[in-house]
Order: C-alpha cells, then structure tokens, then sequence
C-alpha cells in the first residue's frame, strides 16, 4: 500500500525515475530542474540506484549521451528545462527520428531575454514539433505518475519515441505536496525490464542516424508522423492498465464541471487548478462555466477534443507562450486550426497570461471567463487578448 507524504515534487520526480530503474542518467543543471538531478546524483552516489550517472558539460551532451546510452539498450533519461532545451533543439528531432525511446522531464521556464527563472511554456512550445510525445502534469502526484507512464510509453515496440513530461517551474517543481509513492514491486510488475527491439552492438552491427538524402527523407518524416499519430492508442492503454493498478485515472482531455457549462476554459500545466478553483466561484452565482485542460499535447487528440466540447457556446483558450507576429499562442493557435471547419464550433476567445512568471489568479481567470462571453455576445472579432498586463 502506497502511503502519502510531503515531498518536493522535483525529489518526487527523481525517487519515480529511481522507481523505474533507470540505467543511463545525464544531467546537466539549470534552473529550476537542478534538484531534480541533483537527487539522483545522491541516490546513485549512496548506492540506492543501480545507474550509470553521467556529469556532462551541457544540455546538448546531456540529450546526446541520452541518446547513445538508449541507442545501445539502455534505458535512459534526462531532464532539462528553458535555454537548456533551446540548446537541445537540434538533438530533438534526431532522437524522434532515430526512434529513441528516452525519457526527459522538462520543468518549464520562461525563454529569455530578458533573463528570467519563472514559469511559463514558452520553453516546450518551441519544441512542439520536434516529433515528441508530450504530457502535461497539473500536480506532484501527476509528475510522478506520469513519469513511470512515460518510460512505458516510450519503450512500447509499436511506439519507440522519446516522451517529455512537463511541469511547471517552481510552481510545482519546488512546492511540498502531499503524494503517494508506489512502492518497488508494484512499479516493477507495470514498468518490466526494457527489451530493445534494435540496438548497436559490436557483434551485429547496423547504422542509426545515417546521411539521408532526398530519395529517403521523406519516408522517414512521414514514418515519425504515423508512430506518432499512433502512439496515442499505447498512451490510452497504458493509462488503462496504470488506473488498474494504481488506481488513479488519466484522459488526453481532462474535464472539471462540465456538464451543462456553455463556457469553457482551456488551460494547461498547473494554472488548472487555480482555473478550476475559479470554476466553482462562477458556478457558485449560477454561471455555466467548465474546465478542460490538455494532458496530451503531442500527439494532440482532436477526438477527444471534439467530445469534450460538445455543446459549449464559448471556449476560452489560455496561453502561457506567445506566437510573435501570429495570432496569439501556440495552443489557441491549434484550437483555432482543428475547429476552422466546424459549423458548429463554439466562439473561441484567445488569451496570452501569465508570462516570465506572471501571477494566475482565481480572479484572473474569472475575468476571462467574464471577457470571453462578451466578446461571444458582441460576436467580437479578436487576433488575442493579453491579459495580465500593467497599463503603466
């Protein structure tokens, strides 16, 4: 039996990855994932993880020996955030395209300039199309979960992607919450031992990664795609067979008082259950107000989308990263692309907030609420909204 305990959730991440039994770590430090592995660090050095821990000299090494550890049957993993995953951007695509089946924690931060350590997605969001599974945890409890659901994701032979699990920097990476952690041999009945389907090895030897011209390109952007695409059946099973086992519960939409809302905000990351707290208030004076928040960004599930907007007026889009020179943000900007042939698509008004670390507040998120029916109302055409910002 799983007990509770107050943990920093960026030690809750690291004793997950200890749970998996990982055998390649390589770290590099930056704010706010440092103490992510840090703590691994410490758990090798005592000798509680049986792993290679590997000290690089930046985060584009650190993805990279990820990479070569995976490549020859290890499971691997890494962690990273902000201008370390910018300076991963290149070691992205190769580890998608060369169907690596690694595991990254990525806590997000703020893209500088100017400088900045605080939360918002402008990290993950430049990497949304690097072919990448990605998931979104709202809590510690979450982090954790998702984190032993990612290395069996990853390793599945019909998948055989890398997985980012992302999580809110120092909103939730540095905060104690109550947690459940499994225990060993419950983690080892639903994370068996990693069987690679290809490997380099001396013995038989093959080539990962080689020149690809134009005649072959193509087929292998087109074979991510489809592993893509279809990953999101093993990401439904494998949410099945961990509610089973561990009995808590996961959907690519996630949905809070839904019923009956005819608005609905759209959020992502932590700031959900700050939405959701706003939710109730509006409920409380008779508003029809719901929640979704999106735990599958990559692949994105426009089925599960459709449903869960089924019969909603008014759907207010909550962006943490900004498209410059577009119209909005990144996940408005998806919304906006999956709904444009719909007859009955719902009006959706786009808000950019809580950027470098700005404040989302409960009263923040009931003025969206409130602004996104009146722009529905007046019928208002809007690019976006950004909200939050100081007039002086």
């Amino acid at each position: 039996m799983a007990k509770r305990k107050g943990m920093e959730v960026s030690i809750a991440v690291s004793e997950a990855v200890k749970l998996a039994n990982v055998d390649v770590i390589s770290a590099y430090p930056i704010t706010p994932q440092t103490h992510i592995v840090e703590h691994l660090s410490e758990l090798v050095a005592d000798g509680e993880l049986q792993a290679a821990f590997i000290p690089v000299e930046s985060e584009h090494s650190a993805l990279s020996a990820a990479i070569g550890a995976a490549a020859v049957g290890a499971r691997s993993y890494t962690a990273t955030s902000s201008q370390g995953l910018a300076l991963m951007h290149e070691i992205m695509f190769i580890a998608s395209s060369i169907r690596m089946p690694l595991t990254m924690t990525v806590v997000n931060r703020a893209i500088s300039a100017p400088i900045n350590i605080w939360n918002d997605l402008s990290d993950i969001m430049a990497e949304r199309d690097c072919g990448w599974i990605q998931l979104f945890a709202i809590n510690g409890q979450e982090a954790i979960d998702l984190t032993l659901q990612a290395f069996k994701i990853a390793e599945d032979s019909r998948v055989l992607l890398p997985v980012a699990v992302n999580l809110d920097g120092f909103i939730l990476s540095h905060v104690i919450e109550p947690v459940e952690m499994p225990d060993q041999e419950t983690v080892d009945a639903f994370l068996p031992p990693y069987k690679p389907v290809l490997r380099l090895d001396p013995e038989h030897p093959i080539t990962i990664g080689a020149f690809g011209s134009p005649e072959v390109f193509m087929e292998v952007k087109k074979q991510v795609e489809e592993a893509l695409i279809d990953s999101q059946k093993v990401v439904t099973e494998v949410w099945k067979e961990f509610g089973e086992r561990f009995g808590r519960q996961y959907k690519p939409i996630e949905s809070y008082q839904t019923k009956g809302a005819e608005t609905l905000l759209l959020t992502m990351g932590s700031i959900s259950e700050t939405a959701m707290t706003a939710v109730d208030r509006l409920r409380e004076k008779g508003e029809k107000v719901g929640l979704l928040h999106i735990r599958l960004w990559r692949p994105f599930p426009f089925k599960e989308f459709f449903q869960a907007i089924r019969g909603a007026k008014v759907l207010a889009v909550v962006d943490r990263a900004l498209t410059p020179g577009g119209m909005g943000g990144p996940v408005g900007l998806e919304i906006k692309s999956a709904l444009f042939d719909k007859a009955d698509r719902p009006y959706v008004a786009e808000f950019v907030a809580g950027l470098g670390g700005r404040d989302l507040t409960v009263e923040l998120f009931v003025e969206i609420a409130e602004k996104a029916n009146r722009y529905a109302q007046k019928q208002k055409e809007m690019r976006y909204e950004m909200i939050g910002v100081r007039e002086k």
